[in-house]
């Protein structure tokens, strides 16, 4: 009599199978305690993917959706599937796999998980609004350094009363180009809120941009405390490509282990440091006092060195400039 052990979002898959709800069900089928359990899966190149088991299995049947033809399969504790074609650069594909190991016990595997995309734009974070104000949302802005596409990148926010690293928006395909502006908008609060990927006339709403790309977090929840908040973004190997850290203390270091070790993260890949070159603490974040939903946090778009406070300032009243050239003129207290 077959048994069935269902995992419904029971793994943590290192970032590569896109989020911790990427493992749609896990079946173990047969009686043995001993059957093969699945790891992890990836996207090695762009047209290759790999799938990690506890030990060799041998693939019985596997289909890639939606629609992707299979060139070959290489089976063992590692089965590396290559493709016939590359997909759009960070599609999610849903693979639907069947193994078996020597022993007959067979495991099958529905995941989700995102093609590799090798053209990820150099960009900034370049405006953060902290404050809401109904209607108006709060946002961060990304400014493109170079031509690319935006396919599984994902954008991290860790808050003052936000431990978990989690992922709030990871974005589908799209063809972005230098010097264009994307709005990522953090929360939804009117019906017609949707992501510009056709164009950046699809979005409603009264915060929707004209001269930007809008895209929205759903709910009403809010993410960013002018008290302390990290925020970055990441590629499909947990790289930080762009990052700001927030605070309106002048503590030489974090009250909250999960803002040290978020500190740490960005100092390590070379994001963020203090104006000496070490870790940062509080202090050496970009000051967030007198923020409001008009007063957001700029990056100095002339400056050669953004990782490090020197290039941010609070913009004066009236000053928010989403999906626009940054206001230079400084609010002062």
């Amino acid at each position: 009599m077959k048994k069935y052990l269902l995992l419904l979002g029971a793994f943590i898959l290192f970032g590569s199978c896109s989020t911790p709800e990427a493992v749609i069900s896990a079946r173990r089928l047969g009686g043995s305690s001993q059957a093969p359990a699945f790891e992890n899966c990836r996207a090695v190149t762009e047209d290759e993917l790999e799938f990690v088991f506890s030990r060799a299995v041998t693939v019985k049947k596997i289909s890639l959706l939606p629609g992707i033809s299979i060139n070959s399969v290489e089976s063992g504790s590692t089965v590396k599937v290559k493709l016939t074609e590359s997909p759009q650069p960070g599609s999610i594909i849903t693979a639907d796999l069947l193994a078996e190991d020597e022993n007959n016990n067979s495991l099958n595997v529905i995941v989700n998980l995102r093609s590799r995309n090798n053209r990820m734009p150099e960009l900034a974070i370049n405006e953060l609004c902290t404050e809401y104000s109904n209607p108006k949302t709060e946002y961060i802005e990304f400014l493109m350094k170079s031509d690319g596409n935006l396919g599984a990148m994902r954008v991290v926010i860790m808050g003052n009363t936000n431990a978990s690293k989690q992922t709030i928006y990871e974005f589908k395909p799209m063809e972005v180009k230098k010097d264009e502006y994307v709005v990522l908008h953090l929360r939804t609060v009117e019906d017609d809120c949707v992501d510009e990927y056709a164009g950046m006339d699809e979005s409603g709403g009264r915060n929707a941009t004209s001269t930007a790309r809008d895209f929205w977090i759903p709910g009403n929840t809010k993410r960013v405390h002018k008290e302390a908040t990290v925020v970055y973004v990441l590629d499909q190997d947990d790289m930080v490509l762009a990052s700001v850290i927030i605070s309106n203390s002048t503590d030489s270091w974090w009250s909250k282990d999960y803002l040290a070790e978020a500190a740490n993260l960005l100092y390590n890949q070379g994001s963020w440091k203090s104006a000496e070159g070490k870790a940062p603490g509080p202090i050496d974040a970009v000051r967030s006092t007198g923020t409001t939903n008009t007063r957001t946090i700029c990056r100095d778009e002339t400056a050669l060195n953004p990782n490090n406070a020197t290039s941010w300032y609070v913009t004066v009243t009236s000053g928010a400039t989403a999906g626009r050239p940054n206001n230079t003129k400084r609010y002062s207290n």
